[in-house]
């Protein structure tokens, strides 16, 4: 029978922090992507104003930085949404890179024309070959449970 448990395949982490309304662009921060070959970068959104324009981009370094050597976006990976007054609202984007070209990872976020609050991102890296056994192992994952067929015998 294949493994049902999502949570054992899977590192859970929170990659940036709440960021009060504003039209600057943030970066999450870095991942290190050893022993990994995908990643889901998910964007929280909080209060959008009417025409902002959110986008979410992965990138990917060399280096374990967000700045040198420069870092090289994914062009196919980035999501973009411009707000009405009320279909952003807490509401989420996502982006999901699988085998990426270089061994650190982060997301960016550009918010223009209007504000933007951003409630974090939470970055979900799997396709592992070197995932963790309990969630005790991931840092930021205090707790979680899993169920498998509770009806079944």
């Amino acid at each position: 029978m294949s493994n049902l448990n999502l949570l054992k395949d899977m590192k859970v982490d929170r990659v940036m922090n709440a960021v009060a309304a504003g039209v600057t662009a943030q970066n999450s921060s870095v991942l290190d992507m050893q022993g990994y070959e995908s990643v889901c970068f998910i964007l929280l959104l909080g209060e959008v104003l009417d025409t902002a324009v959110i986008t979410l981009t992965a990138k990917g370094n060399t280096a374990s930085s967000v700045s040198s050597p420069t870092p090289l976006a994914y062009t196919e990976a980035v999501a973009t949404w411009t707000a009405d007054a009320t279909n952003a609202d807490n509401k989420v984007l996502a982006v999901d890179v699988n085998k990426p070209r270089e061994r650190y990872v982060f997301a960016n976020v550009t918010r223009t024309v209007a504000n933007v609050v951003i409630d974090g991102i939470i970055a979900i890296r799997y396709n592992g070959s070197n995932v963790p056994l309990t969630a005790a192992v991931q840092a930021g994952l205090l707790a979680s449970a899993s169920l498998n067929d509770p009806t079944g015998a």
